[in-house]
């Protein structure tokens, strides 16, 4: 036989064995991966082979435990969302109820801070009108006016002489006014024995500036020929000589 015949022979040869090699490996390999699949005990089921009354127990015994690991687990699961939920309600029943307090304490306060306000408003309001009830009986005494003249003179010496406890009346002012000045509040004596002197008498009521300066009545002008001045220095002299200007009847 020719050299290259026998050589192409010989190739196909060990082919064909590296091939039918290569086979049998893999097959050795499925069937490993096979038995790996099933247990490692004496009820593992051969393949091919029909199972035993006792595999198919302890296989239905397997699915029925791993059933009721399942359930259990589930179980569980399910009572741990409850108990959860229980909690988140819970806690929205305390927040809730926290919120209210809150909101009621506020209200209370709002309800006694403008209790408060009011019961302040009240308190000021009539002390605004207390203060306003006495005042127009100040204001009348400090607003009364007097008429420029001899009658406006005389209620205006009136009104202070009574208020610093002087007596006198309106008609014994005006009858010795009339007598010593006949009104006239510029009125100077420049002939009696008082202007020989040098202290003549002056004004309503003919006063000399020394009984003047003595019986001034505080309040009143310093000025001799001020109407309001010269009668109530002149009634507080005589006052204090007579008992009272309306005793008065002639040069005093």
């Amino acid at each position: 036989m020719p050299k290259n015949i026998l050589s192409r022979a010989r190739y196909r040869a060990v082919t064909k064995q590296r091939k039918l090699a290569v086979a049998g490996v893999a097959a050795l390999g499925t069937a490993a991966i096979a038995l790996s699949a099933v247990p490692g005990n004496a009820d593992t089921v051969t393949t091919g082979a029909p199972a035993t009354a006792a595999q198919v127990a302890k296989v239905a015994t397997q699915d029925a435990t791993l059933s009721g690991v399942k359930g259990t687990v589930t179980d569980r699961a399910a009572a741990q969302s409850v108990k959860l939920a229980t909690i988140a309600a819970q806690q929205k029943a305390a927040d809730q109820a926290a919120a209210k307090q809150r909101t009621d304490a506020a209200a209370k306060k709002a309800a006694a801070d403008a209790a408060a306000k009011k019961a302040a408003q009240e308190r000021a309001a009539k002390q605004a009108a207390a203060r306003s009830a006495q005042r127009p009986q100040m204001q009348t005494v400090a607003a009364k006016t007097y008429a420029n003249n001899l009658d406006g003179w005389i209620r205006q010496s009136l009104d202070i002489m009574h208020a610093k406890g002087i007596p006198g009346s309106y008609s014994g002012l005006y009858r010795n006014i009339m007598r010593e000045s006949s009104g006239n509040p510029m009125a100077i004596n420049n002939w009696d024995i008082n202007a020989i002197n040098g202290i003549p008498s002056k004004g309503l009521l003919q006063v000399i500036q020394p009984t003047f300066n003595t019986y001034h009545v505080p309040g009143t002008s310093w000025n001799i020929y001020d109407p309001v001045a010269n009668i109530t220095a002149a009634c507080n002299y005589a006052a204090h000589r007579y008992g009272s200007m309306d005793n008065v009847n002639s040069a005093y």
